[in-house]
C-alpha cells in the first residue's frame, strides 16, 4: 500500500539510543520516520549513563566485547558503523569530550549534550517523536497496523527497539519479547547483566562495613577475567570489575579476586626491606587500611596472624598467603537484579535476523535493534556502540 502523506513508512518502538539512531539514518535516506515512546520522556538511559556524563562509545570496540549465542552476528553492524562514526557527529555539533581509561569516551558536561544531538539531528531529516504513547497492538496484513493510545498507525516497516528488562524504574518492560514471539521468533532467556553482587548474611557481616571501600583488583569467574576496580557494598560486590564479571557468572559460582598481583614476590621483598613490620600493616601500605584489618581479622590462612612480623612467616605460611592473596574468594547468592542492572542477557534470538539488516527473516519488514537482541556488550560504552550499528543498519534497510 502506497503511503500518504500522513502515513510514515517506518515506525519506531522505542525512544531510546537504537531506535533515535535508526531514525535518524532512514530519515536521512528520504523515509517518512515516525518513533512512538510509552515513556513520559524519551531517551532516559542515555540521560543517566555514565553518571550523567553518557559513555557514549569506546573506541576500541570489537566484537570481542560483546556476549551472544552467535558471537558472529554483532560483526557486520559493528564493522559498518564504527565508534569513529558516532564521534564524527559528536565533533560536528561541538560536543565536548574526554577520554577515560580503555578508549571510554564520556561528556565533558553532561549526557543532555548526546540526546539533543540525537534529536536534532531527526528534525533535520523530519522525523516525528510522540511520548506517552502506548502500543496496544501490531498487527501484519500487508502492512503493519500499530493500535496506540495515540490512535491507530500504518506503515510498510516497523522496528522494535525497546530495549530489554534493565531498570524498570526507567520505563523498562519486555515488551520487545512479547512482540517476537508474536510474529514466531525465538526469545532466548534473559537476566539481569552488568550487575552488582549481593552476599550471603553470613559474608556481609564481615565485609559490609568496608561498603563504599574500592580496590584494584583482578576478577575471574570460568571464562572470564577483568582487571578493573572493585567496590565493597552494604549488599555485597560492586564496581567495574564485578559488574563485568557477573555478564558471565553463573548461580552457584564463586568469584575469584586477585587483590595482589605476584603476592609470592611480594612478600619476599616485604621480608627483606621492612622484616619486622606486621602483616596487617605490610598488607596496608598497598592496600586500603580497612581493608588490610579486616583481612588481616577475617580471611587468613589459619595459623598466620596480621599482628605477627612478616620474618616470623615461614615458606608454607608465605605460600598459603600468597595463594589467598592472589585468590579471595567469595561466593554469591545472587545479583542485584533489574533493578540496577545496566544490561538484559539474552533476547530474541540472533539466528531470527539477518545480521545485515536486522530484519526478521520470518516476517519481512519487521526489525529488531539495540539491547531487545542477544547482543550484549561489556561495560565501557560498547553497548552504546551496539545500539548506534544497529539502529544504523535497520535504518539502511527499513
Amino acid at each position: 500500500m502506497a503511503a500518504t502523506a500522513q502515513q510514515p513508512d517506518v515506525i519506531i518502538l522505542g525512544a531510546g539510543a537504537a531506535g533515535l539512531m535508526c531514525a535518524i539514518t532512514a530519515g536521512r535516506r528520504g523515509k517518512r520516520v515516525l518513533v512512538l515512546d510509552h515513556a513520559n520522556k524519551i531517551g532516559k538511559k542515555i540521560l543517566m549513563s555514565g553518571g550523567g556524563r553518557c559513555n557514549f562509545t569506546n573506541l576500541n570496540s570489537t566484537p570481542a566485547n560483546f556476549l551472544s549465542a552467535n558471537p558472529h552476528f554483532c560483526k557486520s553492524a559493528l564493522a559498518r558503523y564504527t565508534p569513529w562514526d558516532f564521534t564524527g557527529m559528536v565533533l560536528e555539533h561541538e560536543i565536548a569530550y574526554h577520554e577515560k581509561a580503555a578508549g571510554q569516551l564520556f561528556c565533558d558536561e553532561s549526557s543532555k549534550d548526546i540526546l539533543a544531538m540525537l534529536v536534532a539531528e531527526c528534525e533535520k531529516v523530519g522525523v516525528t517523536i510522540r511520548s506517552h504513547c502506548n502500543i496496544r497492538s501490531l498487527e501484519h496484513s500487508g502492512e503493519f497496523v500499530l493500535h496506540t493510545s495515540d490512535g491507530v498507525h500504518r506503515a510498510e516497516a516497523v522496528v522494535v527497539a525497546t530495549g530489554g528488562l534493565s531498570i524498570p524504574k526507567m520505563g523498562a518492560t519486555g515488551f520487545g519479547y512479547q512482540l517476537a514471539r508474536q510474529f514466531g521468533l525465538n526469545v532466548l532467556p534473559t537476566r539481569a547483566g552488568l550487575v552488582p553482587f549481593t552476599l550471603p548474611e553470613k559474608d556481609l557481616v564481615e565485609w559490609s562495613p568496608l561498603s563504599g571501600i574500592a580496590v584494584d583488583v583482578t576478577a575471574s569467574v570460568p571464562g572470564a577475567t577483568f582487571a578493573e576496580p572493585m567496590l565493597f557494598t552494604h549488599r555485597g560486590l560492586s564496581g567495574p570489575s564485578m559488574l563485568q564479571i557477573s555478564s558471565f557468572w553463573q548461580l552457584g559460582e564463586s568469584v575469584s579476586v586477585e587483590l595482589i598481583a605476584n603476592a609470592g614476590e611480594w612478600l619476599q621483598d616485604q621480608q627483606r626491606q621492612h622484616p619486622k613490620r606486621s602483616l596487617q600493616n605490610t598488607l596496608a601500605t598497598v592496600l586500603p587500611k580497612r581493608v588490610a584489618e579486616t583481612l588481616a581479622r577475617v580471611a587468613l590462612p589459619e595459623g598466620i596472624s596480621g599482628e605477627q612480623a612478616i620474618n616470623t612467616l615461614n615458606t608454607a605460611q608465605c605460600s598459603a598467603l600468597a595463594e589467598r592473596l592472589q585468590q579471595m574468594e567469595w561466593q554469591p547468592h545472587g545479583t542485584e537484579g533489574y533493578r540496577t542492572a545496566e544490561v538484559t542477557l539474552g533476547g530474541v534470538d540472533t539466528d531470527e535476523l539477518s545480521s545485515k539488516t536486522m530484519q526478521a527473516n520470518k516476517q519481512p519488514g519487521l526489525f529488531f535493534v539495540g539491547e531487545v537482541m542477544d547482543v550484549t556488550g561489556h561495560l565501557g560504552g560498547h553497548n552504546f556502540q551496539w545500539a548506534w550499528a544497529s539502529g544504523y543498519a535497520a535504518g539502511q534497510a527499513v
